[in-house]
């Protein structure tokens, strides 16, 4: 006669190893579904470790409660960007409007001189595709104006939360650790702390490079005579945040507008552009590597392309910060803990 009891362990036993699929195939449709909104609280984190960063440089100077350094760095940032609007708002304005104005006769010329040197064919039909894609996108400029007014509302959301985290990190830092197993909460305690100061360190590093490129960049086309100098330098350094791509794309603007003056001139402007991103490759990043997460460039790229595929443009806008903390993440909790302390067993 056949063991009934054997017969239904073995049932629920495979019961509950559908439901335990089923549960984690549904718990990653809800992440799919939810994937703006974490990347929202990831860029909240980053505004919170901004935040954090200077108010725990404030708190090795003045004798206050944490609350009020919080407090006093968010002024001081608001500050900092009023003060920056208020002396140079204006001018780059101007030269933002004189860019944006000079680009089409800047692509006009360029049209020219390929028709000058005999380059049509599929080159032209390459630059018609362009315009034609360019008109696509001033006939859907009403949705490009709700697509910006998204964009504002997720910032503001994205700087309120940041203030609000870095507020009471304490608190959040505890409720994440105990969402895994009391047995794990060390690991994972370390694993985040590990994962915040490699964030921290990167956007620091981060930072100088966008000054210095910014600086740079500006100063460099100032000195060449190129339209828009302050202007392109602000692009420059803003797009450095996005690496690989970002330099590319800052370089275009600067050196159609040196093409529509003078071609020696584009060409003077694309090595400034070389050269600055060379200085910024083999002198500065890595003096900040030496104390930040060093990332393989095959990583950052693929990262680029995942991110973007799987996220659209502010998933390639976080791809980086988000590839650092993935990285970090993984050699603690896969990497250290799983494959590192397997070996020795079995070895044994």
């Amino acid at each position: 006669m056949p063991d009934t009891s054997d017969t239904r362990t073995r049932s629920f036993g495979f019961i509950g190893r559908v439901l335990i699929v089923l549960g984690l195939a549904s718990l990653v449709f809800l992440l799919w579904q939810l994937r703006s909104m974490l990347l929202l609280i990831f860029g909240a984190i980053l505004v919170c470790v901004i935040i954090r960063a200077l108010a725990r440089r404030i708190l090795r100077y003045l004798p206050v409660p944490d609350g009020v350094a919080v407090a006093i760095s968010v002024i001081s940032i608001t500050a900092a960007l009023g003060l920056g609007g208020w002396l140079f708002g204006e001018q780059i304005s101007a030269e933002v409007e004189e860019v944006a104005q000079n680009l089409p006769d800047a692509w006009t010329a360029l049209e020219q001189r390929l028709v000058r040197f005999g380059l049509d064919g599929e080159l032209q039909q390459a630059v018609a595709s362009i315009r034609d894609s360019a008109g696509a996108v001033l006939a859907n400029a009403g949705r490009f104006v709700l697509a910006i007014g998204g964009g504002i509302t997720d910032a503001i959301v994205v700087i309120v939360g940041g203030i609000y985290l870095a507020a009471q990190p304490g608190m959040y830092r505890r409720g994440t650790i105990r969402l895994f197993p009391p047995r794990r909460r060390d690991v994972a305690a370390d694993a985040l702390d590990k994962s915040g100061k490699a964030l921290r360190l990167w956007l620091k590093g981060q930072l100088i490079s966008m000054t210095v490129v910014g600086v740079l960049t500006g100063l460099g086309l100032w000195l060449l005579g190129v339209p828009g100098a302050l202007a392109l330098g602000l692009i420059a350094a803003l797009l450095e945040f996005i690496p690989l791509i970002g330099p590319i794309v800052a370089a275009v603007p600067g050196v159609l507008l040196a093409l529509a003056v003078d071609p020696m001139l584009a060409v003077w402007t694309a090595l400034l552009y070389l050269v600055i991103q060379q200085v910024e490759g083999n002198l500065l990043q890595p003096l900040v590597q030496q104390y930040a997460v060093h990332l393989p460039p095959v990583v950052l790229l693929f990262s680029l392309i995942g991110f973007g595929l799987l996220f659209g443009a502010l998933g390639v806008l976080l791809a980086a910060p988000l590839t650092v903390v993935t990285y970090v993440l993984v050699q603690r909790l896969y990497v250290e803990e799983a494959l590192e302390r397997e070996e020795p067993r079995a070895r044994s």
